[in-house]
C-alpha cells in the first residue's frame, strides 16, 4: 500500500531509499551508542565528555527523525525498528561495562568517522537521483563532522 506517491522515477527513488534507510541506522544507532557510553564513562573528563556525547546524540536523534520524514514524503517508508538497527548496524561500537573516558573518545571518534565515510558515499550516490536528498546528507555530514573533530581533540597528546 503506497500512502505518497513519490516523484521520483524508480531508478532514482531505489538509490535514495537505500540512502535514507542505511542513513536511518546509522543514526539511530549511534544515538544508542552515544548514550551506552554516556551511561557508562568513568574518568577525569567524565563531565565533559558525559556532556558532549549528549550533544551527539541529540543530533543524531534529530537528523534521523529528518531523515525518516524525507523519506516518508518521498513516498519510502523509513523503518526504525529495534530489530532492523539490530540487524543491519555496523558501526563501531563500544565494548559493554564502564569505559575510561580516553576509551569513549576513541570509539565515539571512530564511529563518527566510519558514519561520515558512509555519508559520503551516500552524497555521491544521491548526486544525480536526488540533489534534495543530497543536500540533506551533506548538512549531517558537516555537523557529524564538527562533532568528530571535537572528539579528536580530546585526545591529543603535545
Amino acid at each position: 500500500m503506497a500512502v505518497v506517491k513519490s516523484p521520483l522515477p524508480e531508478p532514482a527513488r531505489q538509490v535514495t531509499h537505500d540512502a535514507l534507510q542505511s542513513t536511518l541506522v546509522d543514526l539511530l544507532g549511534l544515538s544508542l551508542i552515544g548514550k551506552q557510553a554516556h551511561w557508562n564513562i568513568v574518568g577525569p573528563r567524565f563531565r565533559s565528555v558525559h556532556l558532549q556525547l549528549d550533544e551527539v546524540v541529540a543530533a543524531a536523534r534529530g537528523f534521523a527523525d529528518t531523515v525518516a520524514e524525507r523519506a516518508s514524503a518521498l513516498g519510502l517508508p523509513p523503518d526504525g525498528r529495534p530489530e532492523t538497527i539490530a540487524s543491519s548496524f555496523t558501526l563501531p561500537s563500544p565494548k559493554d561495562g564502564w569505559l575510561r573516558d580516553e576509551e569513549v573518545v576513541q570509539v565515539i571518534a571512530e564511529t563518527l568517522g566510519a558514519a561520515i565515510g558512509r555519508l559520503r558515499e551516500r552524497i555521491t550516490a544521491t548526486e544525480e537521483a536526488d540533489p534534495v536528498t543530497q543536500d540533506l546528507l551533506i548538512g549531517i555530514t558537516a555537523e557529524l563532522e564538527k562533532q568528530r573533530w571535537m572528539f579528536e581533540a580530546e585526545n591529543v597528546t603535545s
